[in-house]
């Protein structure tokens, strides 16, 4: 690290487990952020601001009025413009010295299985199921960990699901596809805008500890919140050894 890196990261490098190596480890890592909305700001601005190398901010749609109670990586000005290139702005502004990377069209399952063979680690901040299930896919496929989050009314989830691990489970374990499971979001159901903060700063904190190799992730945990009384409730998850989607990865 040069002198400017040494003082910006200071407060991290004081830090015992996490000190000179582990910065370094963040600074050599590509990250993808699927999502720039209410859950993908906080997750953005945080990894920005703690020195990931390169982020990829995926994000095909446009920012709205109302976007703006919770999606904190947008201006009023910005209104109209796509999402992952506001982010982009903000995130230079925040640190010039990363690469920022944008994808501003759908990332469908191949476009993907694509994008996570080239991270390191992918932050799934999207707010449908298909989606989800499209990353969870493609992080096994690659061996990536995954940190997932979701935000809906009062209440938050977050988990990490690494393969790598042969004890882990995935994402289908925990939440099975199915055809007839109702699609939730805030568009229908409203969202309370700090519990995406709460969130999103969580997934940014589970994934600079998965890359520097710090702390216990939230592997086979999840943890519920409900915000309306600020109670947190943690469940353990464990992997289903018939699962379609990770009972064959490799070393099984």
């Amino acid at each position: 690290m040069n002198d400017e890196q040494l003082l910006r990261y200071a407060r991290h490098i004081l830090l015992d487990d996490l000190g000179i190596e582990g910065q370094e480890k963040l600074l050599a890592s590509r990250v993808l952020i699927v999502g720039a909305g209410g859950l993908g700001s906080p997750v953005a601005m945080y990894l920005a601001s703690a020195g990931i190398g390169q982020i990829v901010l995926a994000d095909h749609d446009r920012i709205e009025m109302s976007n703006l109670q919770r999606q904190i990586l947008h201006t009023s000005e910005r209104i109209g413009e796509l999402k992952a290139e506001s982010g982009r702005q903000t995130l230079r502004t925040i640190n010039p010295e990363i690469l920022v990377e944008t994808r501003t069209t759908r990332l469908d399952a191949d476009a993907l299985m694509s994008e996570i063979g080239g991270v390191d680690l992918v932050v799934d901040c999207t707010d449908n199921f298909a989606t989800r299930h499209a990353i969870n896919r493609a992080c096994v496929h690659h061996a990536k960990p995954l940190v997932s989050g979701a935000a809906v009314r009062y209440d938050g989830q977050i988990s990490v699901f690494d393969t790598r691990d042969q004890a882990s489970p995935c994402y289908h374990c925990l939440f099975p596809q199915a055809d007839d499971v109702e699609q939730v979001n805030c568009a229908t159901m409203g969202v309370f805008a700090p519990l995406v903060g709460i969130i999103g700063s969580m997934q940014a904190a589970e994934a600079i500890k998965v890359i520097a190799g710090i702390g216990e992730p939230l592997t086979g945990r999840l943890l519920i919140l409900d915000a309306t009384d600020m109670k947190w409730h943690s469940v353990r998850v464990r992997r289903d050894p018939g699962c379609p989607v990770c009972a064959q990865r490799p070393g099984s």
